[in-house]
């Protein structure tokens, strides 16, 4: 492979334990955010554009194993280890619903529509949330086969994805009948699973494979790649779908090329396992979370419709949507400690063992 140029990532700490997952909120008026979910117990809010810190919402008494904000970053959704899943005020970090669950919450997501939370876990059980009606029952859909690992919405809120942590393959249910219509086949179990932002591409990593499925008919294969080591999590770029990126066991954030599998560049920072990638919502940059506890925000250039740019050292954003004045604007009231006294707090938990 020739020689790139090294990109070097913002690094953005915070987080005491390792960071498991990350999910950025689509382009708003105030621009985007990144939330990340960690084995500290506190999700944090960032500014997706620049990694800057906006606040930490607290309230788990559990690691944080997935979390979410909805189309327009009002609401964040978190599932943990305490047996619950809260949604969030992201502009107060008040919590505005907990719900309680029998075991550990390893997945959520808001509905495209913004009105329903599904949530999955060790209990095998997909539940729906209606947001408009939080003291009702959820609905629960059928049993899943095992532990849920990752869910996802797609088809405007008709179809669930989900994947198991003890077997292999994604399942799609059909909301209306709560039946599973369709398996994606795959030999290890899925660890991350993805809709691309035009709906057309599910983008699953097993293993040590990548692997891109229709999402709109067939559900059939449509690439699927080798890795060089076994990879936790994949992101297809939104904007083109020109290039994705894998993460995992050897801490490098591999670049490839969609249409060949051709690795494009190779990038080392973390100092632990990836856990999570994720493209920002205009593929000029993406996020991952590691095991040693730091997020890294890199940037991919400026994108062109060949997009034959290589990765660029401190590359440029594009328009800067959102400064920092408004964006302390946009969360005045964050119910949130000096960033300082947040990771004393965190310290303290960590040493106490709480997990």
């Amino acid at each position: 492979m020739d020689k790139k140029r090294v990109a070097i990532p913002l690094v953005c700490h915070g987080h005491s334990r390792p960071v498991v997952d990350l999910c950025y909120s689509p382009v708003t008026p105030d621009g985007f955010f990144l939330i990340s979910a960690s084995k500290d117990s506190n999700p944090m809010l960032r500014n997706g554009e620049t990694g800057d810190w906006i606040g930490t919402f607290e309230g788990h008494k559990g690691a944080v194993w997935s979390c979410c904000l909805d189309t327009n970053a009002l609401r964040a959704a978190t599932g943990s280890a305490d047996f619950s899943a809260k949604v969030w005020d992201a502009l107060t970090g008040d919590v505005l619903h907990s719900f309680e669950h029998k075991h550990i919450v390893r997945a959520c997501a808001f509905s495209e529509d913004t009105h329903l939370l599904l949530t999955g876990g060790l209990e095998k059980v997909l539940r729906i949330y209606d947001l408009n009606r939080p003291d009702a029952p959820p609905r629960e859909v059928d049993k899943s086969p095992g532990s849920v690992r990752t869910v996802t919405w797609l088809h405007s809120d008709q179809t669930i994805l989900s994947s198991c942590t003890d077997m292999g393959g994604v399942r799609l249910w059909d909301v209306r009948s709560g039946q599973i219509v369709q398996t994606l086949e795959t030999k290890s179990s899925v660890t991350s699973a993805e809709v691309s932002q035009d709906g057309r591409y599910i983008t699953t990593a097993d293993g040590s494979t990548v692997k891109f499925w229709d999402a709109n008919h067939s559900f059939g294969l449509v690439k699927s790649y080798n890795m060089p080591c076994t990879v936790e999590s994949a992101s297809l770029e939104p904007k083109y779908g020109m290039k994705f990126i894998a993460g995992g066991e050897d801490m490098w954030i591999h670049v490839f090329d969609f249409h060949t599998g051709d690795e494009i560049a190779c990038n080392k920072g973390h100092h632990g396992p990836v856990h999570c990638l994720r493209f920002a919502p205009g593929g000029e940059s993406y996020a991952s979370g590691s095991e040693d506890g730091t997020i890294r925000i890199w940037q991919t250039g400026p994108l062109t419709h060949d997009d034959s740019d290589e990765a660029l050292v401190n590359g440029s954003v594009g328009k800067v949507k959102v400064s920092a004045d408004e964006v302390s604007r946009k969360i005045e009231g964050f119910n949130i400690a000096d960033e300082g006294k947040t990771r004393e707090k965190e310290k303290e938990k960590e040493e106490t063992g709480n997990e």
